[in-house]
C-alpha cells in the first residue's frame, strides 16, 4: 500500500502526539523531589531506572547530617520522618522529610519516598522514585516505577513490572511502540494521577497528569493527561470541579 503525503503527514502528527505524552517534562513537576535533577537528565522516565540505585547512593551522602540519619547501609531517613519499628528497609534508601512508612511496609532497594509522601501497611516498593506527597497507603506494590508529586493509588492497585512472556517491556498507544529496552518497567504516573482500588498498571503503563483511573481496571498503554478511564476501557476527558 502507497501512502500519500497526506497520510504520511497524519500519521507523523500522531506519533508526535504520542511521544509528547509521555516525555518526562510532560509528566512531572521536577521541584516536586528530591531527584527532579536527576529525572529530568532523561526525555522519557524508564530511561532513569537503571541509574536510580547509583543516584540514590549520591544524593544520600550529600544529605544534611542535622536533618537526615544514616541508618546502615546506604539508608538515609529524615529526622522528622515517621518509620514503623516493623517496617523493612533494604539501601539504597532515602526517606525524605515528613514521610511516613507504616505497619509492615518493605522497601527493598534502590528506592526514593518523597517529602511529606506515605507508604502504607504491607507495601511493598522496589526500584522506585515516589515524588513528594505520593500516597501508597494499602496493600500495594511499587515496582521500577515512577510516581508523580501527590499521585495516588487505591487500596490494592500495583503496577506489574514483568510481563508473561519476561520479554522487554514496550509502551504502546494504539500503533505506536516505543521499545523502553527494559525486562522490568512498571507505571509512570503523572502529577496528581488518582489509581482506583484494585487496580492492575500492566508494564509499561503511563498515565497523564491528572487522569483518574476507576477501581477494578487493569490498564495497559498512554493514558492521556486530564482524562478518566472508564472500566469498559473508555476514555473521556476529566471535566473541571
Amino acid at each position: 500500500m502507497i501512502l500519500t503525503i497526506r497520510e504520511i503527514w497524519q500519521k507523523v502528527l500522531r506519533w508526535n502526539e504520542v511521544v509528547s505524552l509521555i516525555y518526562t517534562s510532560e509528566l512531572f513537576d521536577f521541584s516536586r523531589s528530591r531527584a527532579g535533577s536527576f529525572l529530568m537528565q532523561y526525555a522519557y522516565p524508564w530511561e532513569a531506572l537503571p541509574h536510580l540505585r547509583a543516584q540514590l547512593v549520591t544524593l544520600g551522602a550529600s544529605l544534611p547530617a542535622e536533618r537526615f540519619e544514616k541508618r546502615g547501609e546506604d539508608v538515609w531517613i529524615a529526622k522528622s520522618a515517621r518509620v514503623d519499628a516493623s517496617a523493612v528497609i533494604v539501601g539504597p534508601c532515602i526517606i525524605d522529610e515528613e514521610a511516613e512508612i507504616r505497619v509492615g511496609a518493605f522497601l527493598r532497594g534502590s528506592v526514593l519516598v518523597g517529602r511529606r509522601a506515605v507508604v502504607g501497611n504491607s507495601t511493598e516498593l522496589k526500584n522506585a522514585l515516589l515524588f513528594d506527597e505520593v500516597q501508597v497507603p494499602h496493600y500495594n506494590y511499587v515496582g521500577d516505577s515512577v510516581l508523580g508529586y501527590h499521585a495516588h493509588l487505591g487500596a490494592g492497585a500495583i503496577t506489574s513490572n514483568v510481563k508473561g512472556d519476561k520479554s522487554n517491556v514496550i509502551v504502546k498507544h494504539g500503533e505506536a511502540l516505543y521499545p523502553t529496552g527494559l525486562r522490568k518497567c512498571g507505571a509512570m504516573l503523572g502529577d496528581g494521577a488518582e489509581i482506583g482500588c484494585g487496580c492492575v498498571l500492566n508494564p509499561g503503563t503511563v498515565i497523564g497528569r491528572g487522569t483518574q483511573i476507576y477501581p477494578l481496571c487493569s490498564v495497559r498503554g498512554v493514558v492521556p493527561a486530564g482524562h478518566i478511564y472508564k472500566n469498559d476501557g473508555t476514555v473521556v476527558p476529566r471535566r473541571s470541579e
